[in-house]
């Protein structure tokens, strides 16, 4: 049973979205969401970094990513530990989703947490060495806000890469493209209800 929503969703017209289409069938895709009131960058670090605890939620203790997005999360795990320990860079992260609640869009992945400070994280799954999906969030302080921009790059580069692009493409169809954009529209937007709800409570494991 899904958790209820509290507050509603973003949608996708409350951000600037751009669509682009590259070379060999790679494609990006870059949301410039609308700012983040009262978050800080280092929220935003620190909810990445502890994205497997628990928090309190309408009345009860519930996992971080469920509470993340009710209705399009199902699970996430470490599924290996930064070098340092921890979900940090060089970490492994194991995500489980379906755009629109959706079956037909669903994702089971494992990507590899490259980059994780207090400007952003990327996310990046290779094939032989070759990146072919990379997904790179980055945020910046306003003034009592933040800035957040979300970029999804979906092939690898050169012109060998065309046959694993196209296979990219039947697997993440243009109408699965759109409905994760509406997916992260709503997830980011959802930061700017969770992290004050969590400001000065301590991550719970």
């Amino acid at each position: 049973m899904a958790l209820p929503l509290v507050v509603p969703l973003r949608t996708p017209d409350t951000a600037t979205v751009r669509y682009e289409e590259h070379p060999h069938g790679r494609r990006r895709v870059t949301i410039d969401h609308a700012p983040l009131e009262g978050v800080t960058p280092d929220q935003v670090l620190d909810w990445f970094g502890s994205l497997g605890a628990t928090m309190d939620y309408d009345g009860g203790v519930v996992s971080r990513y469920l509470a993340w997005h009710p209705l399009d999360h199902v699970r996430w795990e470490l599924a290996r530990p930064a070098p340092g320990g921890g979900a940090a860079e060089g970490a492994r992260f194991r995500i489980v989703e379906r755009f629109a609640g959706r079956p037909e869009y669903a994702i089971d992945v494992v990507e590899r947490v490259e980059k994780l400070d207090r400007t952003g994280i990327r996310l990046v799954q290779r094939i032989g060495g070759a990146v072919v999906t990379q997904l790179e969030h980055t945020w910046s302080a306003g003034r009592g806000r933040t800035h957040y921009v979300s970029v999804l790059d979906l092939g690898a580069r050169g012109p060998l890469s065309a046959p694993v692009n196209r296979v990219l493409r039947r697997r993440f169809p243009d109408p699965m493209v759109r409905a994760w954009v509406r997916h992260n529209v709503e997830e980011v937007g959802r930061l700017e209800l969770l992290l004050p709800m969590l400001a000065g409570a301590p991550a719970r494991a």
